[in-house]
């Protein structure tokens, strides 16, 4: 398994404005275009506690399915307008890391 962690510094008083992109993206969350593609698990978007970028965490099966999804018209479209260039307070930090071991509650 491959999570991708994308680390997106927003630029102070434009959280609430950053967060609706996700929470307004789809109320069905069936119609999510991440459910259906294949090798997706999950999706997390992380606010943070203190002054530190917040985190979108991607599950993926493997890193090809990942970038299948990046190469697809899907994700295009998922990330069309997806914000105005102010809310945010510099580049997105993308980072690719394969699990090699998980805890889970029983």
């Amino acid at each position: 398994m491959f999570v991708i962690c994308n680390r997106i510094p927003v630029a102070k008083g434009h959280e609430a404005e950053f967060e609706r992109l996700f929470l307004e993206r789809d109320d069905s969350q069936s119609q999510h275009p991440l459910k259906s593609f294949p090798g997706f698990i999950r999706n997390d978007v992380l606010r943070p506690t203190r002054e530190e970028p917040y985190v979108v965490l991607t599950y993926w099966d493997s890193k090809e399915d990942f970038e299948a999804w990046t190469n697809s018209e899907s994700f295009r479209e998922a990330h069309r307008g997806r914000g105005r260039s102010e809310i945010f307070a510099g580049h997105p930090n993308l980072e690719i890391h394969e699990v090699i071991k998980s805890v889970v509650r029983s």
